[in-house]
């Protein structure tokens, strides 16, 4: 079974990461990942509906048009 990629579509955002810093500054490994959603769009150019994986910044900021059902 394939892992689900963590990569937003539009915009390419991916995870990050860093270091966890406690209060006696030990430190350890963290990832933040992307608010993504697989949702079904709307292809600008033709018109066809596809899935894409997405993160909500695009979403909301209407870099994507979702398809209706």
């Amino acid at each position: 079974m394939k892992e689900m990629s963590r990569v937003c579509d539009v915009c390419g955002k991916r995870p990050s990461v860093g270091n966890n810093v406690s209060h006696a500054n030990n430190k350890t490994k963290k990832t933040w990942y992307p608010n993504i959603q697989k949702i079904r769009i709307v292809d600008e150019k033709t018109g066809a509906v596809k899935r894409a994986r997405v993160c909500t910044r695009c979403i909301r900021s209407g870099y994507v048009k979702k398809a209706t059902q």
